[in-house]
């Protein structure tokens, strides 16, 4: 599958990867911020933005997603930045494909089994009655019984949008749905990938634990961690410049 991207800037490529729910939109403050130093190509995983559909989602099948789009583009080898489930994609296609990966950065995300925390935001999302919708707001009073913070409900609904007169999800909420476990596995590896690797948690959040220590360095055994305090699991959206020097200084080292 060719995805969506968004490629901005000129220098040595750099791969932007977006998490559950997302779209390349949500890593652009971070593809503003590096623009002026690498050749920034800003994706949409598959069920996701604009890319196209399909009723099958697994961390292999999206990594041969991205490889697919990067031989279209003639990108031979590239740096990849991946957030949360994006983080995953990258993982994977290190693993599946080292030669390919010059350098990976994975935001607040571990190789390891996580937990069902989504799945009251997509029972709330398959609630809302598209049928019947009459406005964003409708929609948000709807989501904020179950969400209760408005930056998740407002992230969210970035994905609704409106066909004529009628509202549709952008995403592919029934292959969200049916795929939720293998969203939640582990990458699928062979590895391990010896290529430098950098893990950035952010400070507040318990997405990257000591206990997932061994699995990484096991699958990772050149990685390495950064930690930006005050901030939680969108630690890229809460303190930017922070997250853009670091990935920056780990790339031009």
């Amino acid at each position: 599958m060719i995805l969506h991207t968004d490629i901005t800037g000129q220098g040595e490529p750099l791969v932007l990867i977006h998490g559950l729910f997302g779209s390349y939109e949500n890593l652009g403050v971070i593809a503003r911020s590096l623009q002026d130093k690498f050749q920034i190509i800003n994706l949409d995983l598959r069920n996701h933005g604009r890319s196209p559909h399909s009723d099958e989602m697994s961390y292999p099948l999206m990594a041969a997603d991205v490889l697919e789009t990067l031989n279209a583009l003639g990108l031979t080898q590239v740096s990849v930045l991946g957030h949360s489930m994006g983080g995953k994609v990258a993982m994977q296609l290190a693993l599946m494909a080292p030669e390919r990966v010059k350098k990976l950065i994975l935001a607040d995300i571990s190789p390891v089994v996580n937990e069902p925390r989504h799945a009251g935001i997509l029972q709330a999302m398959q609630q809302i009655n598209l049928a019947t919708l009459q406005d964003r707001r409708e929609a948000d009073q709807q989501l904020s019984a179950t969400v209760a913070e408005l930056g998740v409900r407002q992230f969210l609904l970035k994905n609704l949008q409106k066909e004529g007169d009628k509202f549709q999800w952008r995403l592919n909420l029934p292959a969200l749905v049916a795929n939720y476990p293998h969203i939640l596995a582990a990458p699928q590896a062979k590895g391990p990938y010896q290529g430098p690797v950098l893990f950035i948690k952010g400070g507040d959040s318990d997405y990257l634990l000591p206990s997932h220590q061994g699995t990484i360095a096991q699958l990772f055994p050149q990685a390495k961690a950064k930690v930006i305090q005050g901030t939680g699991h969108w630690l890229h959206a809460e303190k930017p410049a922070a997250f853009s020097k670091i990935v920056a200084d780990f790339l031009l080292s």
